[in-house]
């Protein structure tokens, strides 16, 4: 595993000429680019907020910034779901012609993505802003819930990405699962909406953990669910340093399934 690390590390530069290639593939054949990771969240946001303020009647304190936190966190999330599901068997062609550390394509795809998200954190400014929200000393710890994020967001490609090769089924079923998943997260609402006895659906759900501790640091200037974070992020590397390993025995398989 330690040597397969190595070769990931060698090929350094090809990691970063995917990140920037996927970023360009994402948005070509676009008029606005890279302005839609900026406009999708303020229109998603005025659709919420309009759901919750005038249909439901559900009345929540900065309920923009609440919202857009909300959605920009789960929507680095479902990009890379979809992203990593078709990392390697969209590299066919290159893969077949060269030997590559396979881990690298998945990886990539969390990495093009953290880049769009970091992109979208303006538009969460702009409104704090607006509801003159400044975040104290606790938005030190907003990098650590972003690196929690990426080591997450890293298990799980890796692991989408292997099993997508053997099981293409999958790719088709994963927007039913981020849709059920966004309505089990609290993305456009308060967690304390959920009765006690389904208050384990927010405990045991990644997804909640990393959006409410956003919030926390970014809105109410408290300190992120640091048991969470500590139980995500250990279990997250745990599974990483797993696939890696996984990855180094099976690099045939991959080749094979290609």
């Amino acid at each position: 595993m330690i040597n397969y690390i190595k070769e990931i590390y060698k090929r350094k530069d090809l990691l970063i000429n995917l990140v920037l290639s996927g970023l360009k593939a994402q948005h070509r054949n676009t008029y606005l680019g890279y302005l839609w990771w900026l406009l999708d969240p303020l229109i998603m946001g005025f659709l919420y907020y309009w759901v919750r303020t005038f249909l439901f009647r559900l009345h929540v304190d900065y309920v923009g910034a609440f919202l857009i936190i909300g959605l920009v966190s789960w929507k680095w999330i479902t990009s890379v779901l979809n992203k990593s599901a078709r990392s390697i068997s969209g590299k066919s062609g290159v893969i077949t012609q060269v030997y590559l550390p396979k881990a690298i394509f998945p990886i990539s795809s969390v990495l093009s993505q953290m880049a769009n998200f970091l992109f979208s954190i303006p538009v969460i400014i702009i409104f704090l802003l607006v509801y003159r929200l400044v975040p104290d000393i606790n938005i030190i710890w907003f990098p650590v819930i972003v690196a929690v994020q990426i080591i997450f967001l890293t298990a799980v490609a890796l692991i989408m990405a292997y099993i997508c090769m053997f099981i293409r089924d999958i790719e088709n079923l994963i927007i039913y699962v981020t849709r059920i998943g966004f309505w089990f997260s609290p993305v456009i609402w308060e967690t304390d909406r959920i009765p006690e006895r389904y208050q384990y659906l927010i405990k045991y759900n990644p997804a909640a953990t990393l959006i409410n501790s956003y919030r926390d640091v970014l809105m109410y200037n408290t300190p992120p669910d640091w048991q969470n974070l500590f139980v995500i992020g250990l279990l997250s590397l745990a599974v990483c340093l797993y696939m890696l390993y996984f990855y180094s025995r099976n690099e045939q398989k991959l080749i094979r399934a290609i």
